[in-house]
C-alpha cells in the first residue's frame, strides 16, 4: 500500500453513483457491492453496475479497476471496461444481504437492524485503489439519516448525519442471520463467537427473532450449546424449536441436556414425536430419560436429575476426586458428593469445599454433614421448596423405596419451578 491516506465512505453514499470511463462515457451506476466471503470477508471485491435502459442486465467492475476518488467526487472513474456479471450466488451482496436486515451483535448480545455499511477506500500506487475495506455497520439514526437524505450533496448529507450519535458494530463482531441455513454455510460466516456466548444470552438473542431466523440460528449451533440454550427457553418456545428439527438432530441435542430437563421437554411434545426422538437416542441416555418420564413433572422424581456423583461410604478424598473427574454430566451443577452403603443406600453427604480442604487420604465418612436432608420420589413441589428454604440447601437427594439415591434436585430447578408458579 502507498503512503496516501485512506478515505471513508459508505454503501448509502456510493449506491447509485455513476461510473465513467476515461472518455467520460457512463458505464453504469453502482447497484451492488460484491464480497467474496470465501476469499476475503473484509473487503468489497467488485461493484455490480446497472446501466439505464438495459433492464436487469448488470456488469461487474473490480474495485482495483477504479481510480482513487476524492471526497468531492460525484462519479467513480473506471480504468478498464466492466465485464458481464458473474454468478452472484457465491457472493455476499451488501445492499441485498445487509441493509435493512437483522444481524446479531455478538459483542452486545442483541439483535439489531442494519441501516448502512461504512467502507474505507485503501489507496494503491499512482492514484489507484488497492482495496475497499468493510469497516463497520451502522445500526443507529446516523446511518438511517444518510439514506433518508440520499440525493442531496454528499457534503450536506455528511454535515447533517454527523451531528447524530454514531452507533456502529465493527465488522468483525457481525454474524449474519439468514433464513436459509445452507446459505449460511455458503457464506462461511462463522458461528464461533455466537457459540461462545452464555446460553442465556444466546436465548435472549433468539427470542428477539422471527421464527424462521430463530430456527436457522438454533440449527447452526453445536449440539452442546444448543442443549444449554434450549434449557433457557420457556416450554412453548422449546416445543416450537424441536418441531423444526428431525428426530436424529433432536435426539443429539436432548442427549446433551440434563435428564430432568430432557424429560420435561419430551413431556411437552406429542407422543409420536417424543417416541421418535427416544428411538434415536443412545441406550444409556434414553434409559435415564425414560425413567423420569414415568413420574409426574410436579413431583420430586419429575424434577430431579439422575446426573450426580456418588462413591462408597468408606472412600477417601482421592477416590472422590477420581469420581468427579470421570463425571460426564454438567460439572457446574455438582456441589456435593454422596456417600452410599454397599446396598446403595444414602449414608452421608460431603460438600465440595470440605473435599477441597481435606487431605487426599482422608476418609469421606469423617467429612460428612452432621445431618442428612432428603425427600421421597412422590414429594410435591411445595414440600421440596420448603426443605430448600428451611435448610438453605444447595441440592436435595431424592430417595427410592429402599433408601437408595434415585436422583438429585438442585437449587436452580427449584427457582425455575417457583418462577413457573
Amino acid at each position: 500500500m502507498s503512503d496516501a491516506k485512506t478515505m471513508q465512505t459508505s454503501v448509502s453514499q456510493l449506491v447509485g453513483m455513476p461510473v465513467v470511463d476515461g472518455s467520460g462515457r457512463v458505464c453504469g451506476r453502482v447497484h451492488e457491492f460484491a464480497v467474496d466471503v470465501g476469499q476475503d470477508a473484509t473487503h468489497v471485491q467488485a461493484f455490480v453496475l446497472r446501466r439505464k435502459g438495459e433492464g436487469k442486465k448488470k456488469s461487474f467492475l473490480s474495485v482495483s479497476q477504479v481510480k482513487f476518488p476524492t471526497a468531492e467526487d460525484t462519479k467513480l472513474q473506471a480504468t478498464s471496461e466492466p465485464h458481464r456479471t458473474l454468478d452472484m450466488e457465491d457472493y455476499l451482496l451488501l445492499e441485498r444481504d445487509l441493509l435493512d436486515q437483522q444481524i446479531i451483535d455478538v459483542d452486545g448480545h442483541k439483535v439489531v437492524r442494519v441501516n448502512d455499511v461504512n467502507l474505507v477506500w485503501e489507496p494503491g500506487q499512482d492514484g489507484s485503489v488497492e482495496g475497499l475495506r468493510i469497516e463497520d455497520v451502522e445500526v443507529g439514526l446516523r446511518g438511517a439519516s444518510r439514506r433518508l437524505l440520499k440525493g442531496l450533496p454528499a457534503s450536506m448529507v455528511n454535515g447533517l448525519s454527523d451531528k447524530l450519535p454514531a452507533r456502529v458494530i465493527p465488522w468483525g463482531y457481525v454474524d449474519l442471520i439468514d433464513r436459509d441455513p445452507s446459505r449460511r454455510v455458503k457464506l462461511k460466516i462463522e458461528q464461533e463467537k455466537l457459540s461462545r456466548l452464555h446460553p442465556s444470552d444466546i436465548a435472549a438473542i433468539l427470542e428477539e427473532l422471527a421464527p424462521a431466523e430463530r430456527e436457522a440460528i438454533f440449527t447452526s449451533l453445536p449440539e452442546e450449546t444448543a442443549a444449554e440454550t434450549l434449557e433457557e427457553f420457556e416450554p412453548k418456545l422449546q416445543k416450537e424449536l424441536m418441531q423444526g428439527l428431525n428426530s436424529e438432530r433432536a435426539a443429539d441435542i436432548i442427549e446433551e441436556m440434563d435428564p430432568a430437563a430432557a424429560a420435561d421437554l419430551l413431556n411437552e411434545l406429542s407422543d409420536e414425536q417424543s417416541d421418535a426422538i427416544l428411538e434415536e437416542m443412545e441406550p444409556e441416555e434414553r434409559h435415564d430419560v425414560e425413567e423420569l418420564l414415568e413420574f409426574s413433572p410436579e413431583s420430586a422424581a419429575g424434577r430431579m436429575t439422575t446426573d450426580f456423583v456418588d462413591v462408597p461410604l468408606h472412600s477417601t478424598v482421592a477416590d472422590a476426586v477420581l469420581a468427579l473427574r470421570a463425571f460426564e454430566g454438567d460439572a457446574d451443577t455438582i456441589t456435593e458428593v454422596y456417600l452410599v452403603s454397599e446396598e446403595g443406600k444414602l449414608k452421608s453427604i460431603v460438600t465440595l469445599p470440605r473435599l477441597l480442604l481435606a487431605e487426599s487420604g482422608a476418609r469421606l465418612d469423617t467429612l460428612g454433614e452432621g445431618h442428612l436432608v432428603s425427600c421421597k420420589l412422590d414429594a410435591d413441589d411445595k414440600h421440596v421448596a420448603e426443605l430448600f428454604d428451611k435448610y438453605n440447601l444447595r441440592s436435595l437427594p431424592v430417595l427410592g423405596l429402599k433408601g437408595e439415591i434415585a436422583g438429585v434436585i438442585h437449587a436452580e430447578q427449584v427457582i425455575a419451578q417457583l418462577r413457573e408458579g
